[in-house]
């Protein structure tokens, strides 16, 4: 089966990635069949031959969810992290304090 996957190249802290056809289950940087684009993460370039993307796909390869999230980028949006409020029992501590007060005298 073949896969359309990320394949890595560069530098550390400097890292693109081709957009490649590769065996599912080949190295992640191991033989491809064709190069379809590029993608540089620092500039936020993605250049891809949207012609070939989609003969490849007509013949059967599936995208992975790395390149899903590059071409489909609304479809993957993260939620925001709600943090829920907690209410302040000021009140019941108020009473408590007033039921010490009044034992001690």
């Amino acid at each position: 089966m073949l896969k359309i996957k990320l394949f890595p190249k560069g530098k550390k802290h400097q890292i693109t990635f081709r957009i490649v056809v590769a065996e599912a289950r080949s190295k992640y940087n191991g033989k491809f069949v064709a190069d379809l684009g590029f993608v540089t993460p620092q500039t936020n370039t993605v250049q891809i031959n949207r012609e070939e993307l989609a003969k490849w796909i007509k013949n059967g390869a599936q995208v992975t969810l790395g390149v899903d999230k590059i071409l489909n980028p609304d479809k993957h949006v993260r939620p925001a992290k709600v943090k829920p409020v907690k209410e302040a029992k000021t009140e019941e501590v108020k009473e408590e304090v007033k039921v010490e007060e009044t034992t001690q005298a």
